[in-house]
């Protein structure tokens, strides 16, 4: 896959954030969304490859208190790893909707997401609003 430098990525998002409301998700636009989904999905695979590096290099130590902080650094680490691991399914399932060209559009009402929501969260897959109305019924039941 070729390779794009920062500057000409942050020139297509320019561009795609004047482009006319008509041209949402064009071929260009989808092109776009695609490569910043392939570069999430390779730094993510990255900061879960250097965390589970980072699990393995238990340091030789019998002081109590390095053994309780790099066990605790391990815990903060298992962590990170399992939100990442989330993601990847998410970045796939995005880069899937890019190929059949459903990508943008809500999985719910099938409105558009919006450029500016999809440059902040390139695997959104509602609408602000009917993310907003979701959230509200799951805090309206976990009270």
């Amino acid at each position: 896959m070729e390779t794009i430098s920062a500057e000409s990525l942050a020139e297509m998002e320019q561009k795609i954030i004047n482009a006319p409301e008509e041209e949402y998700m064009n071929d260009e636009q989808l092109a776009f969304f695609r490569l910043k989904l392939v570069e999430l999905h390779d730094t993510t695979r990255e900061r879960i490859r250097e965390a589970k590096e980072q699990m393995l290099n238990k340091p030789d130590t019998t002081d109590p208190l390095d053994k309780a902080a790099w066990e605790e650094q391990s815990n903060l680490l298992i962590r990170i790893v399992e939100r990442e691991q989330r993601l990847l399914p998410k970045i796939q399932q995005s880069l899937e909707r890019i190929r059949h060209e459903t990508y943008g559009f809500c999985l719910e009402s099938g409105e558009p997401i919006g450029i500016p929501r999809l440059l902040a969260r390139p695997t959104a897959e509602y609408s602000i609003d009917v993310k907003s109305v979701m959230e509200m019924k799951e805090h309206l039941q976990k009270d």
